[in-house]
């Protein structure tokens, strides 16, 4: 069975405010070229289907419109399990439509995914967490466990808790009772699988996971993952890698595109395997082409920065630029930047020779404008419009004639 693992889409994401669409739609393209060279059995999407719980409708009809083409008239069988981005309960509200393209919805680890056709295929067993399928002669015994968070973790286990104390384990030991007790579902003459978002211990962020999902009690070890398994599939980290302690059989896909800064050392890609049962599987890496990067431009001065935005006005990339500068960059000089190369980001002035910060006793010697002026250049890195000081200033005046009135 060859199976392709792809992950962390963020269909509807932007960056800094511009859409991405254009090029995730380049990426779905690119995808579809990928599972159709290479003959791909089962397509598996592990999670962060979506950017938000409520995605645009473009975004939405760009995934479609690719499962449907995936799907071949249901000669492939995909599954999808929802991230923590994703809205669970919006993610497979299309199943019952989806079934008849070879399309599995998996939105928490409760769900139960039912059995009969999907497509040309089976599902030809189900319950809370796993579900088994035949391809082409083949079954392949899948442990489906969509983002866990505790609140959904703790609805799957609690009824299997017999002891109080074991409702008091960390959440790495709940995650893995949670697996143990799946895994028994493995048999010797199926292909065995796991998919689920989550973030495992060693695994490298990449800089636009929401961090609030990285959080001590939201960690698991690599050890928690059946030992079992011969592959198990990712999501959540944006990195493609392999999780420490797991004979590389445990893997992030990570994201098709560089959707920060931070990302943009590494290469996108997705992961192909192919699996027998009871054999080591084989993987192969495919790199995913970059349309529009993401660059940091380092200048040593104002003009320099203007020269790289001339002599690049007509590539497609999305900019950061940093200049080194003894004072802050006019209002008008943004402006030309900005008007010669198109998607500039962001324009940080790396300030040398500046003075230190003004005391306490130096800022209660000042006015308010002018302590709004200084503020507001070093955050803006452009003087204020006098219009936006005179509304600052009417604003406090009419406060003042307020609390006068109140205390006559």
């Amino acid at each position: 069975m060859r199976i392709l693992h792809t992950a962390d889409w963020h269909l509807g994401k932007s960056l800094e405010g511009y859409s991405r669409m254009d090029e995730q739609e380049l990426f779905l393209n690119d995808f579809i070229k990928i599972v159709e060279e290479n003959q791909v059995d089962l397509i598996v999407i592990a999670g962060d289907v979506y950017d938000s719980p409520n995605p645009p409708a473009k975004a939405e009809k760009m995934f479609y419109d690719t499962l449907k083409r995936l799907s071949a008239k249901g000669e492939r069988l995909t599954l999808v399990i929802a991230g923590n981005h994703d809205n669970p309960e919006r993610l497979v509200a299309a199943g019952p439509l989806a079934r008849d393209h070879g399309i599995i919805m998996v939105g928490t680890p409760k769900t139960v995914v039912a059995e009969g056709e999907y497509g040309n295929h089976q599902v030809v067993a189900s319950g809370e967490g796993y579900v088994e399928v035949a391809i082409k002669g083949e079954k392949a015994v899948i442990l489906t466990v969509p983002y866990p968070s505790e609140r959904r973790l703790n609805e799957v286990l609690y009824d299997a808790m017999a002891e109080e104390e074991e409702k008091l384990k960390s959440y790495g030991e709940r995650i893995n009772l949670l697996f143990t007790n799946l895994s028994e579902r493995f048999r010797e003459d199926t292909i065995n699988l796991v998919v689920s978002h989550l973030f495992a211990m060693g695994s490298e962020e990449a800089g636009s996971e929401r961090s609030i999902q990285l959080g001590g009690s939201f960690i698991v070890d690599g050890s928690c993952f059946p030992e079992n398994a011969q592959y198990m599939a990712l999501g959540h980290i944006h990195k493609p890698q392999i999780v420490p302690g797991t004979d590389r059989r445990a893997r992030y896909a990570g994201s098709p595109l560089h959707y920060n800064k931070k990302e943009i050392n590494f290469t996108k890609k997705c992961i192909l395997v192919d699996l027998q049962p009871q054999q080591e599987c084989s993987i192969k890496e495919i790199d995913f082409k970059v349309y529009k990067p993401i660059e940091v431009w380092k200048c040593e001065s104002i003009e320099a920065a203007l020269e790289r935005c001339e002599a690049n006005q007509d590539r497609e990339c999305w900019v950061y630029i940093e200049v080194s500068t003894d004072r802050y960059i006019r209002e008008d000089e943004i402006k030309r930047m900005r008007s010669i190369k198109k998607d500039i980001l962001e324009i940080s002035p790396i300030i040398t020779g500046m003075e230190a910060e003004p005391t306490l006793n130096s800022i209660t010697e000042r006015s308010f404008e002018d302590i709004f002026k200084e503020f507001y250049l070093k955050e803006r890195k452009v003087e204020p419009q006098q219009e936006i000081i005179d509304f600052l200033l009417s604003i406090l005046q009419e406060e003042e004639e307020d609390n006068e009135t109140h205390q006559a």
